[in-house]
């Protein structure tokens, strides 16, 4: 038996995880649970084929029952599991591991349910958890199957030796499409998209804070052209160059405190909408709102000291001398 370094799982399925597109050529079939009435055909969920150890090597969490083993082969009654979507819709309010289901492709062989599976992505990172039927490998061998393992080391080192392992293994044996799952997952449909509109919004939002910063700088520049005569007054009476600066600092704040809670009030209302471009990220991570809230401080502060330092080196008697 060949063995790798740093290889830790192995698992082998009909169609990798996180399939999208042209990728995406799972089979689906109608399912249905034995003994029970069933409105129009039944669910439709997807149809993969896995290998022992798949669910362990994605470290997939189970709910109920079992996964396969070696003896789930072709001389043993047909065996499946079942994800926490399908159970819902074939078994919503009891356990489902024990019960039978059929394929509308083959409806004269029962398969017996043995575990449930929680979801995992099959399809592309935005959609909906779909239900999905599992079918031991050793049960329907398959000629073209993905190998996929869990690796304690470097994804991209360790390819090549898969490929090399496949080829001593069987020198006429074709391995190709061979990619990390952190590539894949980059690489994806999904990723791309959600990935080109996060960077139009963040070419926005960077224009909005220049704008913004700039506007900021230009009302207090103003205000402080305006209250020159009052500003000299305040110095020749005594007042410090600390004294001016919180002045002109307390002014520009009431803007910048009103626009941070209106932000924080939109994005409220926003956080429905976020969720769908948002993978295994809550909308309210606190380090993204306080690493905003930073950004946005500095930015006021930024166009705020300028002002705040040509106001605290006006001198008195220029000052006086303005109408």
């Amino acid at each position: 038996m060949l063995t790798l370094p740093g290889v830790t799982a192995v698992g082998v399925s009909g169609e990798p995880v996180v399939a999208s597109g042209e990728d995406f050529k799972q089979t689906m079939a109608h399912y249905r649970a034995v003994g029970r009435p069933t409105v129009g055909l039944g669910p439709e969920p997807m149809d993969e084929i896995v290998s022992v150890g798949y669910f362990e090597m994605l470290g997939a969490r189970m709910i109920a029952g079992r996964t396969f083993t070696e003896t789930d082969d072709a001389a043993k009654p047909r065996r499946a599991v079942i994800n926490r979507t399908l159970a819902k819709e074939l078994f919503p309010s009891e356990d489902a591991v024990g019960k039978q289901i059929l394929s509308a492709f083959d409806p004269e062989h029962p398969i017996e349910v043995v575990g449930v599976i929680d979801d995992i992505k099959d399809g592309a990172l935005d959609l909906q958890p779909i239900p999905a039927v599992y079918s031991p490998f050793n049960q329907i061998p398959i000629r073209d199957f993905y190998v996929t393992v869990r690796t304690s080391q470097s994804g991209e080192f360790l390819l090549t030796s898969m490929v090399q392992a496949v080829h001593q293994i069987d020198p006429t044996l074709i391995a190709n499409e061979e990619q990390t799952m952190t590539a894949r997952i980059d690489n994806s449909e999904a990723a791309y998209l959600h990935r080109s509109a996060a960077w139009v919004v963040a070419g926005f939002a960077t224009l909005a804070l220049l704008l913004g910063t700039v506007g900021l700088y230009s009302v207090i520049s103003y205000s402080v052209g305006q209250r020159t005569r009052e500003i000299g007054i305040r110095i020749a009476l005594g007042a410090q160059k600390p004294a001016v600066y919180r002045l002109i600092f307390g002014e520009s704040a009431k803007p910048v405190i009103a626009g941070l809670l209106g932000g924080l009030l939109c994005s409220l209302w926003l956080t429905a909408f976020l969720r769908g471009m948002l993978f295994g990220v809550s909308p309210w991570d606190m380090e993204t709102i306080c690493v905003v809230v930073s950004v946005l401080v500095a930015a006021s502060l930024v166009a705020s000291y300028i002002p705040a330092r040509h106001a605290a080196s006006i001198e008195p008697t220029e000052a006086l001398r303005t109408e």
